[in-house]
């Protein structure tokens, strides 16, 4: 197997358990990175019984899992005023022109900031390493932020997640004990 296969196998692992993806979905995503000499037979014969495997764990996870918990969180948010999408995309400059999309969908009347995380996060927490959000106003404002920053903390430690953050509004929240089991959306 070569460094390009083991490469898209990994990534076909990870797209399978963001729990975001359909199994058409991750076929669509694998045309997106296929290289010249990937053996493509084998990877896309590997898609269902990755599938299949989490199917198969889902049914050991616990009732409420940590991605529960920050769906729970992330509705309360938004219900505060902070714009709180998940998965958005793939880098911080992706997530920001989301962010931004939503913000023009809803309205700047009671936003006070947004709370997110992107794909590089997602996939992080996948691997065990605990969950990064990025937070912000609308302003700019290094005070508003770390008062954004403190109701995201709040509620993110209301909703059963140990937050690590100093308090500086520069810094991202960090989970880092999130253990990310987030049952297929498809």
């Amino acid at each position: 197997m070569s460094d390009v296969d083991d490469y898209i196998l990994d990534s076909i692992r990870t797209w399978v358990w963001s729990g975001f993806y359909s199994p058409g979905q991750v076929h669509r995503l694998i045309e997106d990175i296929l290289e010249e000499g990937a053996d493509e037979e084998m990877l896309r014969a590997s898609v269902q019984p990755e599938f299949d495997q989490k199917k198969a764990d889902e049914a050991t996870w616990p009732e409420t899992t940590d991605c529960d918990r920050l769906d729970n969180a992330f509705e309360l948010l938004n219900a505060q005023g902070i714009i709180a999408p998940h998965n958005t995309g793939y880098t911080m400059s992706d997530s920001q022109e989301d962010v931004g999309d939503a913000l023009r969908q809803r309205g700047e009347q009671g936003i006070k900031g947004s709370c997110f995380y992107h794909g590089q996060d997602r996939d992080r927490a996948i691997n065990g390493g605990g969950l990064m959000l990025a937070f912000g106003d609308l302003n700019d404002n290094a005070t508003q932020i770390t008062e954004v920053g403190a109701i995201i903390a709040s509620v993110l430690q209301e909703c059963g997640l140990p937050v690590d953050w100093d308090g500086d509004p520069k810094t991202r929240l960090h989970l880092p004990h999130f253990d990310w089991k987030q049952r297929s959306t498809y």
